[in-house]
């Protein structure tokens, strides 16, 4: 077990470790929860990782986005992430694709590769792209709902998106799901009520450095736990302690 991975292995056990060191992670969005989720996914020994955004780092990324900092000001997200995974743990095995996700260049990707796909994007009709995709090639897919206008991060659960609440992208995803009937989807999803920010431009978002971020970390978790079965593997040890001191 490399030294990194120890403190992590002591929770999970080898064999989830070498699960994961074997597992591909599609990313596409990382911007404040695509970029924290994929840390995440590197510092938890994911092997082998596919991270897909078009965007260059801004000024306005800085409160909240792993990538963006003084110094990568103006640099692909991408790139910038490939060489902070890098420098967590150098043997994880990186592809970039600096691209925009859409109908006409999706057959870019190499779908049929990924064990698991995380839906970071803000745009709608690139979500609905994603999941159809996945749904289509049985690919694990966890979708992220709206993190902005948002300041608790306490919030935020993973659920099936029509659980969801006080969520406006929710709301008209599940309207875009029922119409291509697509009944379940898993979704990292905040309850709060959104908050209208201190601004009079038309169409602001405020985002904090938290909620974002928290997301992205939850949704990592979920990633990991479920390529493992961790929560499985815990939940039959402690029914079975609960038999044996009842005894």
């Amino acid at each position: 077990m490399q030294e990194e991975l120890s403190r992590y292995g002591w929770l999970v056990g080898t064999e989830a470790l070498e699960q994961l060191a074997i597992s591909h992670v599609a990313v596409i969005g990382v911007g404040g929860v695509g970029g924290a989720a994929v840390k995440a996914l590197a510092r938890a020994g994911v092997g082998k990782l596919t991270i897909i955004d078009h965007d260059i780092v801004e000024r306005s990324n800085i409160n909240r986005q792993v990538v963006a900092s003084q110094v990568s000001l103006g640099r692909l997200k991408v790139d910038v992430l490939k060489e902070q995974v890098s420098d967590i743990n150098p043997a994880i095995s990186v592809k970039t694709l600096p691209l925009f996700v859409t109908k006409e260049n999706y057959e870019q990707i190499e779908w049929e590769k990924f064990d698991f796909v995380i839906d970071a994007v803000d745009n709608i009709s690139t979500k609905l792209l994603i999941i159809e995709k996945c749904l289509e090639l049985k690919i694990l897919v966890v979708s992220a709902m709206g993190a902005g206008n948002r300041l608790d991060p306490s919030k935020i659960t993973i659920c099936d998106i029509y659980a969801t609440t006080n969520d406006p992208l929710a709301k008209v995803m599940r309207h875009e799901l029922r119409k291509r009937n697509i009944l379940h989807l898993p979704v990292a999803a905040s309850s709060e009520q959104p908050i209208k920010p201190y601004s009079n431009e038309v169409g602001t978002v405020g985002s904090s450095p938290f909620v974002p971020p928290a997301m992205g970390l939850l949704i990592a978790s979920y990633v990991t736990q479920t390529l493992t079965k961790v929560s499985e593997k815990h939940e039959r040890f402690r029914n079975g302690r609960i038999r044996n001191e009842a005894t």
